[in-house]
């Protein structure tokens, strides 16, 4: 014996389209900080050296352009260049501006910059000694972006521009963590807001899931309400559709029982009894024999009738296609003047074809004669015909017998119902023709119709779709 697999744990839907959700809008705000702060990181790398390149046109355009203000005349000491050039400019908080003279002596703003660099012997030294005009260099107070340009004439000094950028990458940091507090915010509001919303568009599934749970096969009436427009109505509305085909087919399926139980317990009782009653009398045995056969045929018949009764449910109860009208009305004719001596008249034929299933049509035809021949004797009149125009086709059987009681003319479609005048015959039926007869015009998607007054005979006819849209089939 093996043992039970353990159950995996549920996730509801609502729970994995929440994480769904959360991990998509992650993913999104995480992308959008991503390049947020590369573009960010990028303007800040070209604001450095647009600062720089500003910086060292202006030191140049004011050496070639600048006049000694002591004197008059253009600098020839460049000593005197870098004090006065430095002291017109003012330099940004994270800019420091230096001049460096031939013989290493520093001349810088009054100011406090950022960072001591003409301190920092080694970075001085790596910037002098670099052979490029700009460049990058380490530094405790983090890199700096730099630029420098030598003066000209026999004691050429050197302009620095140096600019700490670690500051500007520590504002691109801060206002990443702020998005990212933000993001984290606007996360959880929209985990709420789509766990309300989720809630809301999943509780008819949530319903039908209860329904579905709770429906057993003695209770098929609930349905769901259908309240929205969308995939989740359609699946409700798909759902009350099921439903109200199981609870049609459960009801076949008990009126099936009921009336076959009903109807077969009278003959299995006749049976019964003349079977424990029957003696050792040959001629006795003989006629116990005979009625035991002829209940058992009703019996058959009985069941028969019943299984098409059921089968008349199903979508492919009837096959439609083409036939010619007027063959068809000729085949039924000939074959119902075989159930009868009767005065078989054939009252009108229909020219044209129509879309049904010539074998139920016959079946039903042959029905309502077999009707007409019971309440008939010999020498009555019995009339079959049929007619056709552009939207219906109609087969019908008239007879010259008692016809229908007013009160019976609704209640002998049901099922094994009889009229209330026998006629001239002992009735032998089940009750159960004119329902066939209901059912295969209902799945041709028409009608039976009773005409005719008590007294003057009955005519019943069989009204149909010429173009024959019959249940479960497409027209």
């Amino acid at each position: 014996m093996t043992a039970d697999r353990p159950r995996r744990p549920v996730v509801s839907a609502r729970l994995r389209i929440l994480l769904w959700l959360i991990v998509v809008m992650a993913v999104a705000m995480g992308s959008v900080a991503l390049a947020v702060r590369a573009i960010l990181i990028a303007e800040v790398e070209n604001d450095s050296v647009q600062l720089l390149e500003q910086e060292a046109r202006e030191f140049e355009q004011f050496a070639s352009e600048g006049l000694d203000p002591d004197t008059g005349r253009k600098f020839d000491d460049p000593g005197r260049l870098l004090y006065t050039h430095l002291r017109r400019q003012h330099a940004d908080d994270d800019e420091l501006l230096l001049g460096v003279m031939a013989d290493g002596r520093i001349i810088r703003q009054d100011r406090e910059g950022p960072y001591d660099l003409q301190d920092d012997a080694a970075a001085m030294r790596r910037i002098l000694a670099a052979p490029g005009p700009s460049g990058r260099t380490p530094s405790p107070a983090g890199e700096i972006r730099w630029a420098k340009i030598e003066t000209a004439g026999a004691r050429p000094a050197t302009f620095v521009i140096a600019y700490f950028i670690e500051r500007d990458f520590a504002e691109v940091d801060q206002m990443v963590r702020v998005m990212g507090g933000v993001s984290a915010l606007a996360l959880l509001g929209g985990a709420g807001i789509g766990w309300i919303v989720s809630g809301r568009i999943l509780a008819p599934v949530r319903l039908v899931r209860r329904t579905a749970a709770e429906i057993t096969e003695q209770d098929l009436a609930r349905r769901i309400p259908v309240q929205q427009r969308d995939d989740v109505g359609e699946l409700a509305a798909t759902f009350n559709a099921m439903l109200d085909r199981l609870d049609r087919a459960f009801a076949t399926q008990r009126r099936f029982v009921d009336d076959a139980g009903h109807e077969l317990r009278t003959p299995i009782t006749i049976v019964r009894g003349h079977l424990e009653l029957m003696g050792d009398d040959p001629a006795e045995r003989e006629e116990t024999m005979r009625l035991v056969s002829d209940e058992l045929d009703r019996m058959s018949r009985i069941v028969e009738d019943l299984l098409l009764l059921a089968k008349a449910e199903r979508p492919d109860f009837v096959q439609l296609q083409w036939v010619p009208v007027t063959e068809l009305t000729s085949d039924i004719y000939a074959k119902v003047r075989a159930l009868g001596d009767r005065e078989w008249v054939l009252d009108g034929i229909g020219e044209g074809e129509a879309r049904v299933d010539p074998q139920r049509v016959t079946q039903a035809v042959v029905q309502l004669a077999h009707n007409a021949v019971q309440h008939t004797g010999p020498g009555d009149t019995v009339r079959v015909g049929s007619a056709l125009d552009d939207e219906r086709a109609r087969f019908w059987v008239a007879d010259s017998g008692p016809g229908v009681r007013p009160e019976d003319r609704e209640r002998i479609f049901d099922r094994f119902a009889h009229g209330g005048a026998a006629g001239r015959r002992p009735r032998t039926g089940a009750g159960l023709g004119l329902a066939i007869v209901t059912a295969i015009a209902a799945g041709h998607g028409g009608t039976v119709r009773l005409g005719g007054e008590y007294g003057q005979g009955a005519t019943f006819e069989l009204d149909l779709p010429r173009a024959g849209r019959g249940k479960g089939q497409q027209p």
